[in-house]
């Protein structure tokens, strides 16, 4: 149970509920903004069965289609990139936490 006083960040809510992953990110958002998958994919041009492929866990995307994807919809590139590349090592059944920040740039 969530209450006013207590904020959670997201290793609390992941603990209470499950970990977040890129498809569960895109369905809260697509939710929370009251979009069905038909409007939110127009807004993402892509297809609906594309969208609902990554809601449910079906496909992960690379790494630059996620941030495309975050920047359409407003979610940090970190974020999702961060949730992207956990996908792809839980697929693996890897047991690695990822961890990102920007600024890096490669030489």
């Amino acid at each position: 149970m969530i209450t006013k006083d207590k904020k959670m960040g997201l290793a609390e809510i992941e603990k209470q509920f499950a970990p977040l992953t890129f498809g569960r990110l895109l369905k809260s958002h697509r939710i929370g903004e009251g979009l069905t998958q038909v409007e939110m994919a127009k807004q993402l041009k892509i297809s609906k069965q594309s969208l609902n492929d990554l809601e449910h866990e079906r496909k992960v995307p690379s790494v630059r289609r996620a941030i495309a994807i975050a920047r359409k919809i407003g979610v940090m590139e970190e974020l999702v990139v961060q949730l992207v590349l956990q996908d792809y090592l839980s697929r693996e059944k890897l047991s690695f936490t990822v961890s990102v920040s920007k600024g890096f740039k490669a030489s």
